[in-house]
């Protein structure tokens, strides 16, 4: 009798373990689940294998996109502070610019030389920094972006490019292109995404992420940057012609935007393909944030990998100027002021 309940008590006590198991494996099987979907899930978007190719090396190899460092700016008192130490400054303006005055020690190079300059004209990583040069740090900002993401960890684009450096140049350049015209022509209405699309095909032919994105980077040098930048004028005739990207805060966004623009976060869009798939393949993409700095690094992303993308000239600055000094401490707008320029020395 008493053997019969010992063995009822021992059957008892294994079911309830079988089932203490079997909820426990349930339970991590869901948490594995839960794990391995996120917004960045690709199962549902049908992309080129080149193009996974490439989107694996990048984020291998350090997800620039992605890091704390990025976008690479830097402010041209640092520049200054930095001449005669052991940095390299290239000026990426056209010779006749360069010749009328740069900063001293800067080397010369068209924008179609870059690639060649790196890869046999220096040792880039001998230099502690690499500081690329433009006219307003727009054209520097999307040069230094292609060159981040070959692997030059040491790049960055001077801020406000020589408009910064001297009043000369801030005349030319930022105090003009800023502008207010069309402050009265924004939208606070939300613009949903598109469901969708996939992504471009690149059809390189090659095998490897590495030598994809190399083909990639000396087809947009070769290419220049006459077709990078389009102005608020051409934008703002005819909005509904651009897939129109707002790269700002949300408050900034819902404060007024380019009417029919969509948001995406300024973090947590490049390299991200359930987010870049729902960016059009088969019209121009307009790129814009507050200074069109952060849009140039975005605009030239978004080209190695196929979008005919374009980076709005000046950003706000460009349409939105006397909303954003008025809103500066409000929406912490950056509008380019007479403060953000230096009176640095200039040699011809």
């Amino acid at each position: 009798m008493r053997r019969h309940y010992l063995f009822i008590y021992c059957v008892i006590i294994i079911s309830i373990l079988s089932v203490a198991g079997c909820k426990n494996k349930t339970t991590e099987n869901k948490k594995d689940l839960v794990q391995t979907v996120s917004p960045t899930a690709t199962s549902t978007v049908q992309i080129g294998n080149e193009t996974s190719l490439l989107l694996k090396d990048l984020k291998e190899n350090g997800d620039y996109v992605n890091s704390k460092v990025f976008p690479s700016l830097i402010k041209a008192s640092i520049v200054n502070e930095s001449l005669g130490k052991n940095i390299l400054v290239v000026d990426i303006r056209s010779p006749k610019q360069f010749s009328e005055g740069h900063i001293k020690g800067a080397v010369n190079k068209k924008f179609g030389e870059v690639p060649s300059y790196f890869e046999t004209g220096i040792k880039p990583f001998e230099f502690d920094k690499i500081i690329i040069v433009s006219e307003d740090g727009q054209e520097s900002s999307y040069a230094t972006c292609l060159l981040r993401l070959m692997g030059y960890g040491n790049v960055y684009s001077m801020r406000w490019g020589m408009s910064a450096w001297n009043t000369k140049y801030a005349q030319e350049g930022w105090l003009k292109g800023v502008s207010g015209k069309y402050e009265t022509n924004l939208e606070n209405t939300v613009n949903e995404r598109p469901s969708l699309n996939g992504m471009p095909d690149l059809k390189t032919g090659l095998l490897s992420g590495s030598e994809i994105g190399a083909a990639r980077f000396r087809k947009l040098f070769e290419e220049g940057t006459s077709n990078i930048f389009i102005t608020a004028d051409e934008v703002f005739i005819n909005p509904g012609k651009y897939y129109i990207i707002n790269l700002d805060r949300k408050d900034k966004y819902e404060d007024g935007h380019i009417p029919g623009s969509v948001r995406y976060k300024p973090e947590g869009t490049l390299g991200y393909t359930d987010e870049m798939a729902s960016i059009p393949i088969d019209k121009p993409v307009v790129v814009y944030c507050g200074t069109g700095h952060n849009s140039g690094f975005a605009t030239a992303y978004l080209r190695l990998f196929g979008y005919d993308a374009h980076t709005l000239k000046y950003g706000n600055n460009g349409f939105m100027y006397n909303k954003m000094v008025k809103q500066r401490t409000l929406l912490s707008w950056l509008p380019f002021t007479t403060a953000d320029v230096n009176n640095f020395e200039v040699v011809k």
